[in-house]
């Protein structure tokens, strides 16, 4: 299904729904390619109110596999970057620009392999994330890596130029502050001399979102 062709989220995203009813909704969607390889859509976790939310690509394949976001190795990094940062885990929201797990695999008892979703991808599941949003009504939204911040922030914002900086934009529960920075998994993917800096960047950028808290 090429980008054209897919019929986005809106169709399946119940009018009204609270967040509950959205979750329970999601796995019917058919906006996108993705929901037929992905063993399950992993939709969200955390607090239901919170005043922080964090928003992440896709899920990767352990939170594919579990129906939970952030579990693998991105996600313990973030979860201590979020505890050194000073940042209350109760009162935070969890969720990703992308509902099911793109990839590549070889051969089916191979490994599957990530792929970024594109931008129809996250055009496509893009009702998914405005409605969880409008529900939760954080204070903050911190997008993590480009896919997120492709989802949610200007056009012209780019991670390596704009990370840190706190942005006040309009959404449907009038005006918010947002904040991209990397996304955990880019702190894994450098080289282990540089991994330390690249961590401590990411904490940074998050007591920053923490600070924004009224």
């Amino acid at each position: 299904m090429s980008s054209v062709d897919r019929p986005g989220a809106q169709q399946w995203v119940p009018e009204g729904a609270d967040l509950s009813q959205l979750r329970q909704a999601a796995p019917s969607c058919r906006g996108c390619e993705l929901w037929e390889p992905a063993t399950q859509v992993v939709f969200s976790a955390g607090a239901e109110d919170g005043r922080l939310a964090l928003v992440g690509e896709q899920p990767g394949d352990q939170e594919d596999r579990r129906g939970i976001p952030f579990v693998g190795p991105a996600g313990r990094l973030l979860q201590k970057a979020v505890a050194e940062a000073g940042i209350d885990v109760s009162t935070t929201y969890v969720t990703n620009a992308v509902k099911h797990f793109r990839f590549t695999q070889k051969a089916p008892d191979s490994r599957r392999i990530h792929a970024t979703p594109d931008v129809g991808h996250v055009t496509a599941c893009r009702p998914w994330l405005a409605a969880e949003l409008a529900q939760v009504d954080p204070e903050v939204v911190v997008c993590l890596g480009a896919t997120a911040a492709k989802a949610l922030l200007p056009k012209d914002f780019r991670v390596t130029k704009h990370r840190g900086q706190l942005l006040r934009l309009s959404t449907s529960r009038g005006e918010k502050t947002f904040m991209g920075t990397i996304h955990p998994s880019a702190v894994l993917r450098v080289p282990e001399a540089d991994r330390d800096a690249a961590y401590a960047g990411l904490v940074a950028d998050l007591r920053t979102a923490a600070a924004a808290l009224s």
